[in-house]
């Protein structure tokens, strides 16, 4: 069976994402206490003439890390180099992306809880000194450099503030945690897209699609565009509320917005295990998916709506999703 919401996105759905993402602060929607925090930083750096503190963003996939940091890079006028965790291997690779920013520019590494505690070291310096140290040669002649940089700014995403050690953390000046977002600012989100892509919807199907997005902006978007496949083929082209209803059930999502494997998470914990605990590996065995992206994608969303818990003995169902599941004939 296919998993719609979460599947991995396309080259072509990547450039739609491009086409939607919100240029500046105020087309940002929702995560108003971030913005508010954002919108004064960014003021004050500019009243000062000076780069900004370093940022870092935390929370679950597809609530916007990455377009706040570009949000950033637009509000004050500089460029930003793009990259994530893994890909920063070795110390050198760092340098190379440092070197070349000029004052105010923006480095953002997603998934920097990823890099690895070599390069993280290097990190050090370069944020709080805007200095690398780099070495030369090998062996016994061997010796190590500084090398100055310009005052840059550092914006990192992460799923997994925890895994991140105190002293990086404490080196960002501005931590910002993004949560899952509300029905009502997901059905802004929707006909705002739909209107950028010519997508003719009414409240009723937009509000539709933002019950069943999971709190997530590009879930909500990636499910409009298949809303309107279906609309296009079985309707008249226009996205309502029961086109909406008939496409996403027709796609596996359920009312609340579970989708196939949620389903098998809830179902190996409270069949299986007699409702838990059970432990992270155990479940993501049983269903043939990655431990981080259980922890990371699909658990947060599930503890939202308080069908999950954890527990120092490992995850739970919940009383509310032994009911759902009985009422969806999955027990």
């Amino acid at each position: 069976m296919t998993e719609p919401t979460l599947s991995p996105v396309s080259g072509e759905e990547d450039q739609v994402e491009q086409t939607v993402r919100p240029g500046v602060l105020t087309e940002f929607v929702g995560q108003n206490q971030v913005k508010e925090a954002l919108a004064i930083a960014i003021e004050s750096a500019r009243l000062r003439k000076e780069p900004l503190d370093h940022v870092l963003f935390s929370g679950p996939p597809g609530l916007g890390k990455t377009t706040l940091a570009h949000i950033i890079a637009r509000e004050l006028d500089n460029a930003i180099e793009s990259t994530t965790g893994p890909v920063i291997e070795r110390p050198g690779d760092l340098a190379a992306m440092l070197t070349p920013l000029k004052r105010g520019d923006l480095l953002f590494i997603d998934e920097v809880h990823r890099i690895s505690p070599v390069v993280e070291e290097i990190l050090y310096p370069a944020m709080e000194d805007y200095a690398i140290d780099v070495m030369i040669g090998e062996g016994p002649s061997a010796r190590s450099i500084r090398l100055p940089l310009e005052r840059f700014t550092l914006v990192g995403a992460t799923t997994r503030i925890g895994l991140l050690g105190s002293p990086f953390r404490d080196r960002f000046g501005l931590i910002l945690r993004l949560d899952l977002y509300n029905v009502e600012d997901l059905s802004t989100i929707v006909r705002r897209s739909a209107a950028i892509l010519n997508i003719p919807i009414t409240l009723q199907g937009s509000d539709e699609i933002a019950k069943r997005s999971r709190g997530t902006p590009r879930i909500a978007n990636r499910l409009l565009r298949r809303v309107y496949d279906y609309a296009i083929v079985k309707g008249d082209g226009s996205v309502d509320g029961p086109i909406a209803d008939l496409a996403l059930s027709a796609l596996g999502i359920d009312e609340l917005g579970l989708d196939e494997l949620d389903r098998r998470v809830l179902q190996v914990i409270a069949r299986d295990f007699a409702g838990g605990p059970v432990g992270l590996k155990t479940i993501a065995i049983s269903v043939g998916e990655e431990t981080r992206t259980i922890e990371d994608v699909y658990e947060p969303y599930l503890i939202r709506i308080g069908f999950l818990k954890r527990t120092p003995q490992g995850r739970e169902t919940t009383t509310a999703a032994l009911e759902h599941m009985k009422k969806a004939g999955l027990l």
